[in-house]
């Protein structure tokens, strides 16, 4: 059945716009009419958009990506409704209206009339991978083949909030140091192109000969006077050239363990990509997904090109008969108390739950690492930038306090 994107106005004349499934245009005029609200224009949406090719520069990408909030409240409350009896088409049809993202209406409104085509929930969810995850579309297969789909979805929707969850308690945790760097860069900015230049100009003019701090300072605010247009094309020249990094294979896997020889940031990121590791392989095998499988699935899910190698030459191990922890101790990449806590796992006969339990443990160490980290970086930026200032005004100060001393 065609999606149709509207624009109408209601019964008090304010103007309204959603989605609407219909048999054709004029059926979904009269549907609309029939509830109450009269169409000014109509447009069918077309499926398959991950078929669409690239462009170069898409900025429309980033505002139209689905949040993972998003998804991560339509699982649970989809799991809800399909765990009260209600069946998926209606229990998708009644998110539809629930659903404030207009390209995700979309989207699930798609996905809801490709299960009445005849296709699986699975399939349908495989058609929209930019916002649909490996992860996500094969555990509902595994949850549609075993008749447990509102099990899976229950624990999609833990999954995906527990994630969100760890990655808005590091953004609150970042946030008030990133910003507080941020002015502090921009007064610098201020006062070196703009305020000491107008001040040192006088002691220029004196022909006299200026104290080191002071020819110093003269000589940067000059140079960020001139030159400060270079520096943001050196900055933007970087980001360009990480960007394009990131797309080949010998930049992504240069910069993945560049990250991970960082002091301090390399060991986080690495507990980090572990974690997310461990609890996905955890979630698909309580799922009854074979172990091979579920390897060649999470292999990409860490998001570090070292060990996702190193996870797909465990596999190739453990499908030679091999134990996953010995295994995964060959690439010397996973932390010893990861692989310590796996091999307990595979001899108790409790993989899944260790595999959680290691997430558990990696999750609170980054959040508490993180947390001290920034209680530690606040008093030191407060401490540079206390520096630098002193520095400016002892610099200003020395050529008055001369001035003063010959007048004398």
């Amino acid at each position: 059945m065609p999606v149709y994107e509207y624009t109408a106005l209601d019964a008090r004349g304010k103007t309204t716009s959603g989605i609407i499934d219909a048999d054709g245009a004029k059926a979904a005029r009269l549907k609309l009419r029939a509830s109450g609200i009269f169409p000014v224009s109509i447009k069918e949406t077309h499926e398959a958009p991950a078929k669409k090719k690239p462009k170069l520069f898409d900025l429309s990408r980033y505002f139209t990506r689905v949040k993972p909030a998003e998804i991560a409240l339509m699982t649970r409350q989809l799991a809800t409704l399909v765990s009260a009896g209600f069946p998926l088409v209606s229990a998708l049809d009644a998110l539809l209206p629930q659903t404030k993202s207009h390209g995700f209406k979309r989207v699930l409104a798609q996905i809801k009339d490709s299960i009445v085509e005849g296709n699986s929930f699975a399939q349908a969810l495989s058609q929209y991978p930019g916002t649909f995850t490996p992860l996500y579309v094969n555990m509902v297969r595994a949850g549609e083949s075993s008749g447990t789909l509102e099990i899976v979805l229950e624990r999609l929707a833990d999954i995906t909030e527990k994630q969100q969850a760890l990655i808005n308690r590091i953004q609150t945790a970042l946030a008030y140091p990133i910003f507080m760097m941020f002015v502090g860069a921009m007064v610098l900015f201020v006062l070196l192109t703009y305020i000491v230049p107008r001040i040192t100009a006088i002691f220029t003019e004196m022909h006299q000969v200026l104290p080191a701090p002071t020819l110093v300072l003269i000589y940067l605010s000059g140079f960020f006077k001139a030159y400060w247009w270079a520096l943001l094309i050196l900055l933007a020249a970087m980001v360009i050239a990480v960007q394009r990094a990131k797309k080949t294979t010998k930049g992504r896997h240069w910069l993945d363990k560049t990250i991970l020889l960082l002091p301090g940031c390399g060991v986080l990121a690495r507990k980090l990509a572990v974690a997310r590791f461990t609890r996905t392989l955890g979630s698909l095998l309580e799922n009854g997904v074979s172990m091979l499988v579920a390897l060649e699935i999470v292999k990409n899910i860490a998001g570090n090109v070292l060990i996702s190698d190193a996870v797909e030459t465990a596999a190739k191990e453990v499908g030679k008969g091999q134990g996953l922890g010995v295994a995964l101790a060959e690439s010397r990449v996973f932390p010893h108390l990861s692989i310590q806590m796996i091999q307990v796992g595979e001899q108790s006969g409790e993989l899944e739950m260790m595999l959680n339990k290691i997430a558990d443990v990696f999750e609170n160490e980054v959040e508490t690492n993180i947390m001290r980290l920034t209680s530690y970086l606040e008093p030191v930026m407060i401490l540079v930038m206390g520096s630098i200032v002193g520095f400016i005004v002892l610099s200003i100060c020395l050529p008055i306090f001369e001035m003063n001393q010959l007048i004398r």
